[in-house]
């Protein structure tokens, strides 16, 4: 095999997750990170509004609170144990962050600065609590760029611009993987004792999404290809808040800096919702909340929009009328200076995309595709799990949005991506690179390419009678009307037959392009065989779901079914079709109730 290469720790994904993962395998193994992007244009670098911890910097707070919080916003889901774990190390994680150079906004007293969002709350008086620490309104980005630094000067070996194809598995254990060069189309072999999927997730199986067009669901589908079980993949989130049509995120921060939705009454809706908390209810609820607003005649000018309003006089009338104060017990009040130092990014991507100045006009928003919580399943380790019984793959670690440990459950609360990230990355780096200390290379077989040499010559060799583009604007509009925000058994199985029809019709995509050197053409093809593979799993664990939990809403079993279905799902791909398998949820302190915001 030609261009070969050996690492103890190779990563897949120079992300967030990605990164952490390699900042820390790289301090006890020789590390490498592929990505199919420069890392610093990674997905991470999208987030807005903030990281969650319960610092109590400004009011009180604490990490039982905020477990408390993340078990509930799962609707009960989430692995508890995982989830207290996280939320406890989010205190030591972010005070890393800070340590490695991240630029926090600051409160007056110089600490990190936090603000409110969704489903965070104090326990005892059930109102919003301060505990996103953010960096005005890119703390994704400054995540991103802070890791990156770090990665460098540790020597991590970088990648870029390397798609994977394929995950190398010998005798049940990870040996490395293959992967693509795209400005040569040459194949490389990646040898590794650890291999970590950090590849993020695939909201672009969706037509109104607020994810980057790298998000494809790579990781997911490659490990359900070797065998290895996706888990929870009907749990999909809906951002309530993406700019109207293009699905641009505008940040959960605007809510928490004092920002209300509107109808095409003027009506401050949520109060109707979720009355003590209103407009920072988790985001499932919110955007089921819009919904049900748009479907009852309530819509913008009769669309499927509502309006979100930042303009300082309807913060400073609402944050009135709540009674809202600042920490020092004044009243809360804004102007458009406070607004746009807080929101620069945000007011910018308005004044850029709709033509629209928040400070004086209402953005119009709708829920967008913007979160998995299923993925590849983990232990708190990063260590993948290829059965109901929690069995290890050797090897093999993820982290991130690909995988599912799972503290999102049915449900992720804002801030808990980041995060999630930066906990389980670190986590699986430093698993990854303690199996690598303690393990020998795999031998791999002298034919190791040949299954990704099979994937690329399906497109070269294709009938060429489907167009990619087709196949995916079709994947894409039934997947947003059948399995979005409202779901029934009907409209998902009508997705479920039409992703196995146009899976039948993949088969004679063909390419234009039969050149090696950025042949973005093969590229989108393959990256559609991945979405649709995600977009088959996601319907068949969707219709099997009788009951309406968290993202999975459904109008024909509205109600929680806690007896039959406090379980995790597991899908396999065999022999051409999904099976499903289930696990149980971890519980440990918090018992199911009603949740109540």
């Amino acid at each position: 095999m030609s261009n070969q290469h050996q690492y103890e720790v190779v990563i897949v994904g120079g992300g967030g997750a990605g990164l952490m993962a390699a900042l820390y395998a790289s301090r006890g193994a020789k590390t490498a990170v592929l990505s199919k992007l420069y890392p610093t244009r990674s997905h991470t670098g999208a987030a807005q509004g903030g990281i969650g911890a319960a610092l109590g910097n400004q009011e009180e707070d604490n990490t039982g609170w905020h477990t408390f919080d993340t078990v509930k916003g799962s609707d009960y889901l989430g692995d508890q144990d995982a989830i207290e774990f996280m939320c406890q190390e989010a205190i030591p994680v972010v005070y890393e962050l800070e340590h490695m150079g991240l630029p926090f906004s600051r409160a007056a007293d110089g600490r990190i600065a936090q603000r409110r969002f969704g489903g965070h709350t104090n326990n005892d008086t059930k109102q919003p609590v301060l505990r996103s620490c953010y960096a005005a309104d890119r703390t994704g980005h400054m995540i991103l760029q802070t890791l990156y630094q770090q990665c460098i000067k540790n020597e991590v070996t970088f990648y870029d611009e390397f798609q994977v194809l394929d995950l190398l598995v010998v005798n049940g254990s990870s040996a490395g993987v293959v992967a693509v060069e795209l400005a040569t189309g040459e194949l490389h072999t990646f040898h590794a004792k650890s291999v970590i999927f950090a590849t993020g997730g695939h909201g672009r199986v969706w037509e109104v999404t607020s994810n980057a067009y790298a998000y494809t669901g790579d990781g997911v589908a490659i490990t359900l290809r070797k065998g290895i079980p996706a888990e929870d993949m009907e749990f999909f989130q809906f951002h309530p808040t993406g700019i109207f049509k293009l699905g641009i995120l505008i940040t959960e921060g605007v809510r928490g800096e004092g920002g209300v939705l509107l109808n095409n009454d003027g009506e401050r809706f949520m109060e109707r919702y979720a009355p003590t908390v209103k407009d920072l209810a988790s985001r499932d609820v919110v955007s089921r909340s819009m919904y049900l607003e748009v479907r009852d005649g309530r819509g913008i000018n009769g669309k499927n929009y509502m309006n979100l309003d930042v303009r300082p006089e309807t913060v400073n009338k609402y944050a009135e009328s709540d009674g809202r104060v600042l920490p020092d017990g004044t009243p809360y009040r804004v102007t458009g200076d406070d607004i746009l130092e807080k929101l620069p990014d945000i007011i910018d991507f308005c004044r850029t995309y709709l033509g629209v100045d928040p400070l004086e006009q209402m953005m119009p928003v709708q829920p967008t595709a913007h979160y998995a919580m299923g993925g590849i399943p983990t232990n708190m380790a990063g260590e993948v799990l290829v059965d109901d019984k929690n069995t290890v793959m050797p090897g093999l670690y993820a982290a991130g949005e690909v995988a599912c440990v799972s503290v999102h459950g049915a449900n992720r609360l804002g801030t808990n991506s980041l995060l999630d990230l930066v906990v389980f990355g670190k986590q699986a780096g430093l698993r990854a690179a303690e199996f690598a200390q303690g393990s020998d290379f795999v031998s791999l077989p002298g034919d190791a390419e040949s299954y990704t040499h099979q994937q690329i010559d399906q497109f070269m060799n294709g009938s060429g009678k489907e167009e990619t583009a087709d196949l995916a604007k079709e994947m894409k509009s039934i997947m947003m009307e059948h399995v979005g925000v409202f779901r029934t058994e009907e409209g998902m199985t009508q997705a479920r037959e039409k992703i196995a029809e146009l899976k039948e019709r993949f088969k004679d995509v063909g390419l234009e392009d039969k050149g090696k050197v950025f042949n973005t053409e093969m590229l989108d093809a393959w990256e559609l065989g991945c979405l649709l593979d995600v977009a088959e799993v996601t319907a068949v664990s969707a219709v099997a779901r009788k009951e309406s939990r968290g993202a999975h809403a459904r109008e024909d079993f509205p109600k929680r079914d806690d007896d039959n279905w406090m379980k995790h799902t597991l899908a396999w791909m065999r022999d051409g079709k999904v099976d499903l398998g289930y696990k149980p949820v971890s519980v440990t302190k918090f018992e199911p109730q009603e949740r109540v915001y």
